[in-house]
């Protein structure tokens, strides 16, 4: 329960930031263009606070926090009287329209410039992307890596730490191959070639530096128990902290990830494990819990292991001071933009699969999950997130912003705007897309529960 009330306070908290973020580029170039704002609204439905400013708009904190609204005088709504004509939405310019109407997405860019920019100025504890392991059979085994290697970049691009890696991959996700740069443990540079015609997973149970066959120098697993979830398999067979792990069925273990795959593939199947506690051999009888994994079912135990840390040579910190990390902040957003806009082709195309969607559940659940970790990372959150609630917005979908410029667009080129009656069939359908894009990412939501 804890942990839900956490997430949930960490997503309402960062939507909150990014919806005013978002509505505040509206209303600050609509009051530069001379419109009116009559209600600057964060959330929706029955308002639990109001305040009108001097202004004359109306600013409010509404019950339900999933977005915003900002509420400008428009002859298309409302009856405007005649002395305020001149500060109605619908009587500015083409031009003032398409500039109030882009203004929110592009505050979300602008935020998450800031947030990087912040997150790069307090400093990010990173790992140099060094290859501990390399998976047998897998594609970067196909293509030379080797265990000690350090990589450098990819596909031209510079990468330093493991989350460059991520996304660096993830960006070539239905590609034939991709072309990394390393060096190796003596200081040598070469080229390695990584076929990716095979290259499938589900990004919801495995990442794309594992699914590639790539195992990163990080904190290690041991096979020394650190806690035992109450309740669990490995309770009811009496497995303690602090207990060493040795074998399984008679195979004895070399580490943790060995450990979880027998124990995967073996749900509700009686298991011998031997475990070493106080100097002394036991054999318990552990039974793996069934749980179901999306596409297949797999064995549950219910206990983790002590980590070592990563070892000093490989951490550092990635820090800038006020001016670099402007530029960082703004390379940060582009990458993530350009990723983005990639996915959303590879979703269209089939390359990504629509079960990939996330809704409102896994965004709480990645808020309070970095939100746990610190304010770097959270920050880090709040700038993907607003990134894409921006590139969403363009969409050109009539619901959305990107919706509105492109009437206005055609507006600017025809130089008479849309019939209305188009404009209305437009939203209408435009609705029922988004809500079934929302209803498809609550529906992965739910099953990945």
């Amino acid at each position: 329960m804890g942990d839900i009330l956490w997430n949930l306070g960490s997503f309402i908290v960062a939507l909150g930031i990014l919806v005013a973020v978002h509505e505040y580029g509206h209303f600050w170039v609509a009051r530069r263009n001379g419109v009116k704002v009559e209600r600057f609204s964060i959330g929706f439905g029955k308002p639990i606070w109001r305040h009108m400013g001097r202004d004359g708009t109306e600013y409010v904190l509404a019950m339900i926090p999933l977005g915003g609204y900002v509420k400008m005088l428009d002859g298309r709504v409302d009856e405007v009287p005649a002395h305020l004509r001149d500060q109605a939405f619908d009587r500015k310019s083409v031009w003032a329209r398409m500039a109030i109407v882009v203004a929110g997405p592009m505050a979300n860019f602008a935020f998450a410039i800031f947030a990087f920019w912040l997150m790069f100025l307090i400093g990010v504890p990173a790992v140099k992307p060094v290859l501990n392991e390399v998976t047998l059979s897998s594609p970067a085994a196909e293509g030379g890596l080797a265990p000690g290697m350090e990589i450098l970049a990819i596909d031209g691009k510079p990468v330093r730490t493991w989350e460059e890696v991520n996304f660096a991959l993830l960006g070539r996700l239905g590609e034939d191959d991709t072309l990394f740069e390393v060096q190796d443990s003596a200081g040598q540079r070469r080229e390695a070639r990584i076929p990716l015609a095979e290259w499938q997973f589900n990004p919801d149970e495995i990442s794309p530096i594992t699914a590639l066959g790539l195992v990163p120098v990080g904190p290690q697993l041991t096979l020394t128990v650190a806690e035992v979830i109450g309740n669990g398999p490995a309770a009811a067979a009496g497995v303690q902290p602090g207990d060493t792990l040795a074998a399984l069925n008679g195979e004895p273990l070399s580490d943790w990830r060995q450990l979880v795959t027998l124990i995967q593939a073996s749900p509700e199947i009686p298991m011998e494990l031997h475990v070493i506690r106080d100097g002394q051999s036991l054999s318990l009888t552990l039974t793996p819990e069934r749980r179901e994994s999306r596409d297949r079912v797999i064995g549950y135990a219910g206990v983790a292991p002590e980590v070592m840390p990563v070892a000093d040579q490989y951490r550092f910190e990635l820090s800038y001071g006020p001016l670099a990390a402007i530029g960082e902040g703004i390379s940060r957003t582009w990458d993530l933009t350009v990723l983005t806009f990639q996915m959303i082709g590879k979703l269209l195309t089939g390359i990504v699969s629509v079960d990939n969607l996330s809704g409102p559940i896994s965004i709480a659940k990645g808020a309070g999950i970095s939100a746990d970790y610190g304010l770097v990372y959270f920050l880090s959150f709040m700038a993907l997130v607003s990134v894409n609630l921006g590139i969403i917005n363009l969409l050109p979908l009539p619901v959305l912003d990107g919706g509105h410029l492109l009437f206005y667009v055609i507006e600017a080129v025809t130089g008479r705007p849309v019939p209305e009656k188009i404009q209305e069939i437009g939203f209408k359908i435009g609705a029922a897309l988004l809500m079934m894009l929302m209803g498809l990412a609550l529906f992965n939501d739910f099953a990945r529960l």
